[in-house]
Parts: C-alpha cells; structure tokens; sequence
C-alpha cells in the first residue's frame, strides 16, 4: 500500500478532469480496474491509519523499527565523504518513520537540504508546518507533484550529490516490470555514484502476507470500498457499494498480492456525465498489488535498472529490508 497522512484535502479534487478520466478508462477497459493512488481521499488517509495500526498490517512496524533503531548506521552511509547533498525522499507521508533519520543526520557536520515530494498538497504542507518545529537547523523545501518531474526540479536548482528514500514498500504498488522501468527513470535523474534507498517487503510466510490485506476488523475491505463512496461523491455516480465485495489473493510463488473489487450482480452504475459502466456479475475490479521479494530479486531489480547494491537494513524478524544502492555510470 502506498504510504499516506491523515489530512482534510484529497489529492485529487472534486473537479480533477484527471481523476474523472483515470476512473472512467479504468472501469471501461476489458479488466477493470482503478488506480491506487485514489484511495486517499479525508476517510481514505483516516482508514490507511487504522489499517497501519492493526495488528495483522506489519510492514509500518517493521520498517519504523529499522528506522528507529538502525538510523545510527544507515545515516553515515550518506555523510562520510564528508559533501554536502541533498535528501529527496518519494512519498514521504508524515515522515514518522524518516524523522528518525533525519534526527540522526542533524547530529552530523554534513549540510544537508531535505526534499520531500508527495502528490498531495495537503501532505507537504502539513510536513513544512510540522518538521522544521520538532527538528529545529532542519533545512527543508517540500514539493508537490509527481516523483520524477518534481525529481528534475530538484536538479534544476540543485547540483548536490542527491540521496533518494523511496520506502514504505511503495516499490510493491508496482509490478516487478514495472518497478524496473520505475528505477530506471530513478537512476536517468541521478549522477553516478547518487544513492537510493528503497524499502522492500520481503517473502514470508503466505498467511501472514494475506492476513496484512484481510485484516479481521475489515479495515483494508473499507479502504478498498471507500474508492467506490469517491467516486459516488466526485462523479456524481450511483455505484450500490455493498453490492461489491473485497477481495485480496496472495500468490507465494510469485510474491503478487493483489486486491480486487467483486461485483456480487450484474449491474450497471451511472454518472453525471451521462456515462454508464455495467458490470457481469462475479466480475473482478483490479484495485491494487503489493508485490513482495526475496534478496535476490532485490539484486535483479538493482542490476536492471543500473545501481549496485551497497548495505542491507533488516527488522529483528527479516521480514522487511532498506536497502541501499548506489547509482552506477
């Protein structure tokens, strides 16, 4: 799941063309689907809390303890030459997790300039009213926009050596292909020698990967659902919610956990433009995938896309890694 702070805004506003014409692409196509980055309207940030706090979701736990406990050898990974960079962090949600690092970076002679970019306005301001009170000397310019233009601007106005935090496992709301395409544009933004540090929900056992998207309160079945409340709300749409059922799937053998919609009937819904999507019944909506990985394809991802593997920070259970990569030539 993509990483999230609770706000009173949407990343998309009610009169986004672009959130209208995303939905309706996705629900015309033959497999439907929706795009993740949806899911955070007000009630969708308020639900990714709650799913973040149950018991069964522990990739936010596992990587707030790498965070929390390990800042102390990730940070001179990135001060020991000694050179002043800049910290670029892709979607950095209220920075619960890398405000450890960031403390931890604050106690060492190497000037620094923190760059978070997030799609929601609301988030990055919320970031440039919160962080430079709790860490005072923090140097910070937020941006809004997507990664990689925002990335650009950052080199534009920026000739620093550049350390990228891509965590929270976002690289999993991509599928393996799509992940080295993802990097590739990472490293055709940074110069040879630039660090990334991605976090990566690692293999496990299959119930525990299922169990953190089917949590036994239905929080993860009311995140999903609630895309369907936004589109009734923004598109002035009819879609019967109960009438779709939440289902996610876990494949071990290919590390693809992936989140559907069910429409339970046959049935049609209607929007404000005058638009009508039927759906058969049983058929499936593709909300989500959460891909996970072993070491190794780590290491495949790195080479694919022109990094070098440098370090690995684990949890005390081995279930979730940052790891560290280097830009090559």
């Amino acid at each position: 799941m993509l990483s999230a702070v609770t706000t009173t805004g949407k990343i998309a506003g009610r009169r986004s063309s672009g959130f209208y014409q995303d939905v309706m692409n996705g629900l015309k196509a033959n497999q439907k689907y929706l795009q993740s980055k949806y899911f955070y309207d007000e009630m969708g940030d308020k639900l990714f809390q709650q799913i973040m706090a149950s018991p069964e979701y522990y990739p936010t736990r596992c990587e707030m303890e790498i965070l929390q406990h390990r800042s102390d050898e990730i940070a001179p990974w990135f001060t020991e030459s000694g050179e002043a960079f800049d910290l670029v962090e892709l979607g950095p949600g209220d920075a619960t997790k890398s405000v450890w690092l960031l403390q931890e970076l604050l106690q060492k002679d190497v000037p620094f300039t923190y760059y978070p970019i997030d799609i929601s306005s609301n988030v990055i301001g919320w970031l440039e009213s919160k962080l430079p009170v709790s860490l005072p000397g923090l140097q910070m310019q937020g941006l809004n926009g997507e990664y990689l233009d925002r990335m650009e601007y950052v080199n534009n106005i920026s000739d620093r050596r550049k350390v990228v935090l891509f965590m929270g496992a976002n690289i999993g709301n991509m599928t393996p292909q799509q992940a080295i395409i993802f990097c590739r544009q990472l490293h055709d933004r940074m110069r040879p020698g630039d660090q990334l540090m991605i976090g990566f929900d690692l293999k496990k056992h299959p119930k525990t990967i299922l169990d953190a998207y089917n949590d036994s309160r239905g929080i993860t079945r009311a995140f999903n659902l609630n895309l369907l409340h936004r589109i009734n709300r923004e598109m002035d749409a009819d879609l019967v919610v109960s009438q779709f059922e939440h289902y996610p799937v876990y494949d071990p053998g290919t590390g693809a956990c992936k989140s559907y919609l069910i429409s339970l009937v046959e049935q049609d819904a209607h929007f404000g433009s005058g638009e009508t999507i039927h759906f058969r019944e049983h058929e499936a909506i593709y909300m989500e995938i959460s891909q996970k990985y072993d070491l190794a394809e780590t290491e495949y991802l790195a080479r694919q896309s022109g990094f070098r593997p440098e370090h690995h920070f684990f949890d005390t259970k081995k279930w979730f890694a940052d790891i560290l990569w280097q830009r090559l030539p």
